[in-house]
């Protein structure tokens, strides 16, 4: 018979749990316990509501696109927005101009 072993460990039952409050009273003490599990809670309602807080600006730009709300520019054939298109399609070249002398290394004579 072929044995399937688990993908995920087994969670912890009564017995279990208690080795790890004692283990926790150990490392941290009695009294640092529940400022730990108060930080704890704080830091994870300040993360909910930065997560909220993105999700709501992210379904307000949706909408926003949605609606077509031309504040960025014109949509293209891939539904893309240009915000920075002026309507001058013209090639600029914006690299610096350099000689041949700059471009060699400086090397001193010995």
């Amino acid at each position: 018979m072929v044995e399937i072993a688990p993908l995920f460990a087994p969670i912890p039952g009564g017995p279990e749990l208690l080795i790890i409050l004692f283990i926790a009273i150990l490392l941290f003490g009695a009294n640092k316990i529940p400022k730990l599990a108060r930080s704890t809670g704080e830091a994870m309602g300040e993360f909910q509501k930065g997560r909220e807080k993105v999700e709501t600006e992210l379904e307000e730009m949706r909408e926003g696109f949605e609606e077509g709300d031309e504040e960025f520019g014109e949509t293209d054939e891939f539904g893309e927005t240009d915000e920075f298109d002026d309507g001058d399609d013209e090639f600029v070249d914006t690299e610096p101009v350099t000689s041949e002398e700059e471009t060699e290394p400086d090397t001193e004579p010995n």
